[in-house]
């Protein structure tokens, strides 16, 4: 099947490892051309590296805080100058770590919303003054079954997962009159190399394959690449009338509609 998105200029938040950089990869599969964005100059580097080989032209990488505006608005601008244009970004960002329990202390609750909520959006607003003016383009923001419901994740990080949906819903039917499309995608446990279910299961393998048997229908953790075959339908031409969707990928952890 044709995605229909050959050359099409894409820029995807948190893109050197894990989700982002999976998302990339099936993007340059697909012919079009990828701005890997993360804060780590020497990871980000090290993964243009890896995904541009054989197709070094359609890759560039540009380092920010996507916290900061003006970071932000810089890397639009370099973008647009290398390319032409801005088709879609892929706001993926965050960090699930966290205290347990209702007792958050405030300075926690403004670290979450940093982490997880405040890096997409100020990436989706940089970029959707030049879609606006393009008449056309798309968003993709990464949330998580954790805003969904309940899963006994920490309370602060749920709550800025809920943002993140939330915010796409109300956005899609403010710029779908400009042509532009946005869609969520709510992974369930996704497992690589550095991320956090690593990190559990070389801490206690038992109880996280317990967990993991106990809670998901199909009895295994997500790849990244899963993940990012989703996000690049969602933002294809085959997906042109979706919009304020929240796509969850959870093997049937959920037990909630959506």
């Amino acid at each position: 099947m044709d995605l229909v998105l050959a050359g099409k200029t894409i820029i995807v938040g948190g893109s050197s490892r894990g989700i982002g950089k999976a998302i990339s990869a099936a993007f340059l599969d697909e012919n079009a051309r990828v701005v890997l964005t993360g804060r780590n100059e020497t990871d980000l580097e090290a993964a243009r590296e890896e995904l541009g080989r054989g197709r070094a032209d359609r890759v560039m990488a540009i380092a920010g805080d996507l916290t900061d505006r003006t970071a932000c608005n810089r890397l639009m601008t370099e973008a647009i100058g290398q390319w032409g244009r801005i088709d879609c970004v892929v706001a993926n960002a965050g960090s699930g770590r966290g205290t347990a329990g209702w007792a958050i202390p405030a300075d926690e609750w403004t670290e979450m919303l940093q982490r997880n909520l405040w890096p997409g959006i100020g990436l989706v607003e940089a970029a959707l003054p030049r879609m606006i003016e393009a008449g056309d383009g798309n968003v993709v923001m990464i949330g998580s079954i954790a805003g969904q419901e309940s899963i006994g994740a920490p309370i602060a990080y749920a709550v800025a997962k809920s943002a993140i949906a939330s915010y796409c819903k109300n956005l899609a039917r403010a710029v779908g009159p400009h042509g532009i499309r946005v869609n969520c995608v709510a992974p369930g446990n996704v497992l690589f190399s550095g991320g956090t279910w690593d990190r559990k299961l070389k801490e206690n393998p038992i109880a996280v394959q317990e967990y993991i048997e106990r809670e998901v229908p199909l009895n295994r953790f997500a790849s990244p690449e899963e993940i990012a075959d989703i996000v690049v339908f969602l933002a294809s031409a085959r997906a042109s009338f979706i919009t304020g969707s929240c796509i969850v990928a959870d093997g049937g952890q959920t037990r909630g509609g959506h």
